[in-house]
């Protein structure tokens, strides 16, 4: 059973990062080992640090646990910042800019547990992605359970146009040579930047495919087997912006899903970023 405040945590929203779903899987599964953890430590007291910071049944190819204490140190870790073991992190912060840990600290301190959506290293692909971590005291001891969130935002989105439309207006070459780059500025988690040319309807850039740069783009075909690069362009023929839908497999999940792309025409170029809406 999950502990009181591991409960709420499903029952509201309000706690979660708006990109967060609490009816997700990954989100249930987070949940439910922070509830475990926290009543493994209820039970067995500091006894606990250590099953949580080694091998075992608080560790998944996913998840772990980690243990602050309430002044900011690190005191327990099944994953990657195991490395800040003994170190007081409440001022750290996350790859932009934001003092995470400390929001963990003053939110715990007030309302006894929360969620808290940061930027952090996934070693897995070796990227910095959106991490979304529940966390509830007991007594000076904040648990904690992170997940990687899968999706890219709307709003991540709508910034990656927009400074991708007004990097091709500064400098059309090295825009498009930053958005073949890859793991390049213009790639966040599931989101990336392609770029077609309005003269000759050829892909002149792909964050995620390399191999579509230079072809015709009219040939191109969803996951559906519609060829939608042609309704693409349509919805961009008399105005500077649109958006329009397709089916795509995510290149970060490896599912189907619907994609919703938004459109930027810049001189020559249609610029273009999906996201998939969760």
């Amino acid at each position: 059973m999950f502990p009181k405040f591991a409960a709420a945590l499903l029952m509201s929203s309000a706690l979660l990062a708006p990109a967060a779903q609490a009816a997700d899987d990954d989100a249930k599964q987070a949940q439910a080992l922070l509830a475990k953890a926290v009543a493994y430590y209820k039970d067995k007291q500091d006894l606990a640090l250590g099953a949580f910071s080694r091998q075992g049944e608080f560790l998944t190819p996913s998840l772990y646990v980690y243990v602050l204490d309430s002044k900011g140190t690190m005191l327990a870790s099944g994953g990657s910042s195991a490395a800040l073991i003994d170190r007081n992190v409440a001022d750290m912060k996350d790859a932009a800019g934001k003092p995470f840990f400390r929001e963990m600290l003053d939110v715990a301190k007030t309302k006894g547990g929360g969620a808290v959506e940061y930027r952090w290293l996934n070693r897995r692909d070796g990227k910095v992605e959106r991490k979304l971590t529940y966390f509830e005291q007991v007594k000076d001891r904040i648990i904690a359970v992170g997940y990687y969130l899968p999706h890219g935002s709307a709003e991540q989105a709508r910034a990656l146009v927009e400074r991708a439309a007004a990097a091709v207006k500064e400098d059309p070459a090295k825009a498009i040579a930053a958005f073949n780059e890859l793991n390049g500025s213009f790639s966040e988690d599931d989101l990336y930047v392609f770029a077609i040319g309005l003269d000759d309807k050829r892909f002149k850039a792909h964050g995620a495919i390399p191999r579509l740069v230079g072809s015709d783009a009219l040939a191109l075909r969803d996951a559906d087997g519609k060829p939608f690069i042609e309704t693409l362009l349509a919805r961009v023929k008399d105005k500077d912006q649109g958006e329009t839908d397709y089916a795509w497999r995510n290149t970060v999940t490896s599912k189907v899903e619907r994609k919703h792309t938004l459109l930027r025409k810049v001189g020559g170029l249609v610029v273009a970023v999906g996201y998939y809406p969760h």
